[in-house]
């Protein structure tokens, strides 16, 4: 097997990504499963629905780069605690419409609250500057 000398998985941006990611995430990740008993997906699923107000599953999708599967059994589980609601496309029986109910915006404000908080805990740590360059960076990478 042929080594690269120069190669580094601890400087290998996925790996730093990936670690930076996890590092940040979870504890505000034990928070909205602490607070309401969701998972990541469905908490994303709220968030798309609480900021763009009314989608369908393949919208949140496309915006939440997310496997339909994924976001089908979040919409469930969201649903089930009556959190969103579904209402049929009158024009197209196959499309379903998704809006949260007034339980699903009141988790989506505490959560939006918390994750403001949270957001500028971990940005506390660096310039205003410095901060401002991370997510611009971090979009660039995102947008392929």
């Amino acid at each position: 097997m042929a080594e690269n000398p120069d190669f580094d998985i601890q400087d290998f941006v996925p790996y730093l990504l990936n670690q930076a990611a996890e590092a940040s995430s979870l504890e505000f990740q034990q928070l909205y499963k602490d607070r309401y008993g969701m998972l990541r997906t469905e908490w994303r699923v709220l968030f798309h629905l609480g900021l763009y107000q009314r989608m369908t599953a393949v919208e949140i999708c496309r915006k939440a780069r997310m496997h339909k599967t994924k976001i089908s059994r979040a919409v469930q589980k969201l649903a089930d605690r009556r959190f969103l609601q579904r209402d049929r496309s009158a024009e197209d029986r196959r499309v379903e419409y998704l809006t949260l109910t007034p339980a699903g915006q009141a988790a989506y404000r505490d959560l939006m609250t918390a994750a403001a908080a949270y957001d500028a805990r971990l940005m506390a740590g660096f310039t205003p500057a410095e901060a401002a360059l991370l997510r611009q960076l971090l979009r660039r990478l995102a947008a392929g």
